[in-house]
């Protein structure tokens, strides 16, 4: 989600099929190769994939206006951020499986902030996905633009801009695609968003951006990495003293380091045994559950007996959420709206962009629905109410939590969407690479920046089966996000298109090139994607 301004310069030559700034990847490592033509989102072949897709000839027409709003989060609790429509989230946009889309996004923002929106999951024609400048020109403000696409494929997605980090704030909003021939059996659906809330509170994500981009080297601690996430531990202490991660007040700026600089937004001392050590970067004031502080949380009222069906998403900037609904256990069906074979769990480990699915059988009473959030000694929480009783205070901690937690690597894809057995044509190394001592996060050792000349594609031909190799070189755990495409954990894992990569470890996927375009790679920590850990896939011509 690089910033519009460092970006723009290179929109024209991004027009211009085999541009020396789009040299072509040679062999399976993505070296630069000699200029090869690749697929611009104006061409042909990406109206021809459109029109493949299976259309009902429904079309949903609607207007999103990104504008300022002054939120209210609960319990008093105001934050003055972005919003589509005045509220975060945003209203629910629900549409059939084979159903166009026509939404114009009307750009009301300040200072004259170009703006877009990326249609986060969905397998949609390139030039709609909403990425300045690689697949439009950023939406100036004032301006308006309308993307009209067809969602083909059933699941629970999400949308959000992807122009720097505007993630961030508060523009997003559930998208859901129903299956008419919807194969699970329940009665009701609860979509849950989970936020990590920083905007108009404690200052902006863009302040957050700059603090952690001046990075730790200069901290008066000789600059010291530590296992590749530079001082991730700091002996269980953030630099404002508080114990294991947890957040300062909202109100409070945190201690300045010995040479004076400022420690307001960065977080240290978050640890997670399930993200593999350092769990974040960013202290949070608040952590939401459908735009709702804990302390006067979103309400889901419902009857004992019944089967709810509960679409997860996480719309964080920073945060991985455990997930739990005290007093039940919940039965996994989907991720990132591909089915799995069914699991039971206590909880589920949801990282930014990820979108989980579960089946629910209601107790009767009162409970909690709780977002821990990973690692950082802080979380949301939503209420589920069947009868009567007395609601859980605000820091409840069901056990649950501490039950059976699934990941995604303990899913299996279903068997209607698991991947054939095919030879792989070809091989792409994405090494993640980068620390919080320089804050330089990148792909292979270089952060993405559309305005570098030698900034080369990772290109693949359509019709190929594809793998990406996912090396973690750095301590710090990474949701890497596919823009286009799903892929595959390994040969019978999940379909997905975003995946955790742990750190020192490696991910393989497999996907099938079967939409062409240009089409973004990154991490989806709103703040490691600006700094650079990203990466452009391409098509050849």
């Amino acid at each position: 989600m690089n910033s519009i301004n460092r970006r723009s310069v290179l929109l024209t030559g991004l027009g211009i099929a085999g541009a020396g700034a789009l040299a072509a990847c040679g062999g399976s490592g993505g070296a630069a190769g000699g200029a090869t033509a690749l697929v611009k989102p104006s061409d042909p072949a990406v109206a021809a994939a459109e029109k493949k897709r299976t259309s009902t000839g429904t079309v949903h027409k609607l207007t999103l206006t990104a504008a300022p709003a002054m939120l209210e989060l609960g319990g008093g609790v105001m934050a003055k951020s972005w919003a589509f429509g005045g509220q975060a989230p945003g209203k629910e946009v629900r549409v059939s499986a084979g159903d166009t889309v026509a939404a114009e996004l009307s750009n009301q923002l300040p200072n004259k902030t170009a703006t877009s929106i990326h249609w986060h999951g969905l397998a949609l024609r390139n030039d709609m996905d909403g990425v300045p400048p690689a697949t439009q020109t950023a939406v100036r403000a004032g301006s308006s633009f309308t993307y009209r696409f067809i969602a083909e494929t059933p699941g629970t997605y999400f949308f959000h801009p992807h122009v720097g980090v505007q993630l961030d704030r508060g523009l997003h909003a559930p998208l859901i695609v129903e299956d008419p021939n919807e194969p699970l059996s329940y009665d009701d659906e609860w979509v849950v968003v989970l936020d990590d809330w920083v905007d108009g509170v404690t200052g902006t994500p863009d302040e957050v951006f700059a603090e952690l981009k001046r990075g730790m080297g200069g901290m008066g601690m000789g600059g010291h990495d530590m296992g590749g996430h530079d001082m991730g531990d700091m002996g269980g202490m953030d630099m404002s003293g508080d114990k294991g991660g947890k957040s300062a007040s909202p109100s409070a700026s945190a201690s300045a380091s010995g040479d004076g600089m400022s420690m307001k937004f960065m977080l240290m001392g978050a640890d997670s045994d399930l993200l593999g050590g350092d769990a974040g970067d960013v202290k949070y004031p608040y952590h939401l559950v459908n735009g709702r502080v804990p302390a006067d949380p979103d309400v889901y009222t419902g009857k004992p007996g019944k089967r709810v069906r509960l679409r997860i998403i996480n719309a964080g900037g920073d945060t991985a959420y455990r997930v739990a609904l005290g007093g039940h256990k919940m039965t996994i069906t989907h991720t990132d709206g591909f089915p799995v074979e069914h699991r039971r769990a206590d909880a589920l480990l949801i990282g930014m962009g990820e979108r989980y699915d579960v089946l629910v059988t209601l107790a009767d009473g009162v409970f909690p629905l709780v977002a821990l959030a990973e690692g950082k000694n802080a979380g949301g929480m939503a209420l589920v109410r069947t009868g009567s009783g007395r609601a859980p205070n605000a820091t409840a901690r069901p056990k649950e939590l501490n039950g059976a937690i699934v990941t995604a690597s303990r899913l299996r894809a279903a068997d209607n969407v698991r991947l054939p057995s095919k030879k792989v044509d070809r091989v792409h190394r994405i090494d993640l690479t980068g620390g919080m001592t320089k804050y330089n996060w990148a792909i292979n050792g270089k952060p993405f920046d559309m305005s570098d000349p030698t900034a080369a594609p990772l290109v693949i031909e359509e019709g190929q089966r594809v793998r990406l190799d996912f090396t973690n070189r750095t301590g710090m755990w990474h949701p890497m996000h596919l823009h286009g495409h799903t892929y595959q954990l390994g040969s019978s894992g999940p379909r997905k298109d975003t995946a955790i990569v742990l750190p020192k470890k490696k991910l393989s996927v497999i996907f099938d090139a079967d939409n062409p375009g240009r089409w973004m790679l990154h991490c989806h920590n709103a703040y490691h994607g600006e700094a650079g850990m990203m990466a452009l896939v391409a098509y050849r011509a």
